[in-house]
């Protein structure tokens, strides 16, 4: 069942197209939307969020045409939004400001029960009397995407979740957002194609405000089959390459005759992707 459903969005800011001609469906699940910095993830974002309208383009969230009043109510009732920025408050404690939140979204009958269950649900049960600024990065995290599940929404958009966190814990924010994606819609923005590899059942590339690619994260890695060889040395003209752990070095772009070649990532057809050199969209 398609939940989100964008056509032809468009959005200038002065002189700077942010979004040209934006257009695909989303269903229950977890869609990766990789691109890089001034791709347009953020305004993208913002604008199935209802932060912001499109200057051209429809959009239909759950049935629902944001463009009016009405539209933007029934929208938000059943939609949870992770921005980048959350600007938690340093004193609230991490119920006080999911509370907070859910006070903003109207939420009446059973508001507490509502806050400790979102809180239960992101494994912050001991932590909900601790201040803000007293949790870590990932703990203040978890608090903001308990912010985005109250009300049990169908549709979760979430900005760089996993930006600035640990290893550690980025492990267990993708573990919550793939558990968050059986049956709802998630859109995950994200700079970390690891990401996209572990939770992603769809991945969205977005470059200079347009769709470059749009399916299965293996069809993305597909696109550098054959550009992706590894060799002991550094070869000059490669599009990029890395030593790797084992000491030998990873390299992308056109093969020299006789190289080995390498199965490639999701990262390996995300740079050939971008790269003005590489594949075409």
């Amino acid at each position: 069942m398609t939940t989100v459903r964008a056509e032809g969005l468009s959005l200038r800011f002065g002189r700077t197209t942010a979004l040209d001609g934006v257009s695909f469906a989303l269903s229950d699940g977890v869609t990766g939307l990789l691109g890089p910095n001034g791709a347009g993830k953020t305004t993208l974002l913002r604008i199935l969020a209802t932060a912001i309208p499109a200057d051209a383009g429809a959009l239909h969230v759950l049935g629902n045409d944001p463009r009016g009043a009405a539209g933007r109510l029934a929208v938000r009732r059943r939609l949870g939004y992770l921005p980048q920025n959350q600007g938690f408050h340093p004193h609230f404690t991490a119920f006080e400001f999911v509370d907070y939140i859910a006070i903003l979204k109207e939420i009446v009958a059973g508001r507490h029960e509502e806050v400790r269950r979102v809180l239960h649900a992101v494994g912050l049960d001991a932590q909900r009397g601790k201040k803000m600024k007293a949790l870590s990065g990932g703990m203040r995290q978890r608090v903001g995407l308990a912010a985005a599940l109250l009300g049990d929404p169908a549709v979760v958009i979430l900005d760089e979740p996993t930006v600035g966190l640990d290893p550690e814990q980025r492990l267990r924010l993708r573990e919550l957002v793939a558990h968050i994606g059986e049956g709802r819609t998630v859109l995950l923005s994200t700079h970390q194609t690891e990401d996209v590899a572990s939770v992603c059942q769809r991945v969205i590339v977005l470059h200079q405000g347009r769709i470059r690619f749009d399916g299965e994260p293996s069809a993305l890695a597909a696109i550098a089959e054959g550009r992706v060889w590894s060799a002991p040395s550094k070869v000059d003209g490669a599009l990029a390459a890395w030593r790797t752990g084992g000491g030998d070095y990873h390299h992308i772009g056109v093969p020299p005759a006789g190289a080995r070649p390498v199965e490639p990532s999701i990262e390996d057809g995300y740079l050939l992707l971008l790269d003005s050199s590489g594949v075409p969209a």
